[in-house]
């Protein structure tokens, strides 16, 4: 889908005019997060991607964790997000989606029993990286209502996916279009 940008942008591609200090502050939560070790790959790239599929950002959409692709997260996997009730998903992982969509859509809706099954897949620490793994990931909103999530610039491969790393700091270590081992 196209999708132009709605904001002028500057000669890197960006939206023009951003105020550097925001800028930087959002870089440096969107690090620490990406740094916190307590949940696994596989629910990570899940959340990651019913984020994505839930504010349409077609650059996250593109988008695969290298190390969730490298534990054996694959298309057959990641094409059940949309429809996980009835999917094949472990409940551990339903109970994270659902999680995902109570607070994209309405928390103050989440209910006991939400709260119960969360608890109960999830050490406290994990939940605690789930919510801010939830508002990171949500941060990419903010470049679908400019219209500035284009992916068509990341190097694809044959299936139209980009693998993404991060290293121990927290930023973007690679885009690449090779399918990690």
């Amino acid at each position: 889908m196209t999708r132009a940008p709605r904001v002028p942008l500057g000669a890197d591609g960006r939206p023009a005019g951003r105020d550097p200090e925001l800028v930087s502050a959002l870089a440096a939560y969107q690090d620490a997060v990406v740094r916190s070790p307590h949940l696994d790959a596989t629910t990570t790239e899940l959340i990651r991607l019913r984020c994505a599929r839930q504010h349409d950002c077609r650059i996250c959409q593109t988008l695969r964790l290298a190390d969730a692709v490298a534990v054996g997260v694959d298309d057959a996997m990641t094409d059940q997000i949309d429809h996980y009730e009835d999917s094949t998903l472990s409940e551990r992982h339903k109970v994270a989606l659902r999680l995902v969509d109570a607070v994209i859509w309405r928390p103050a809706d989440m209910d006991d029993r939400l709260v119960a099954d969360v608890h109960a897949h999830f050490s406290d620490a994990e939940i605690a990286e789930i919510l801010v793994d939830i508002t990171k990931w949500s941060t990419q909103k903010i470049h679908v209502a400019l219209g500035t999530d284009g992916a068509d610039h990341l190097p694809k491969d044959g299936a139209g996916h980009t693998y993404l790393s991060f290293a121990d700091d927290g930023r973007v270590a690679s885009m690449t279009a090779s399918r990690p081992e």
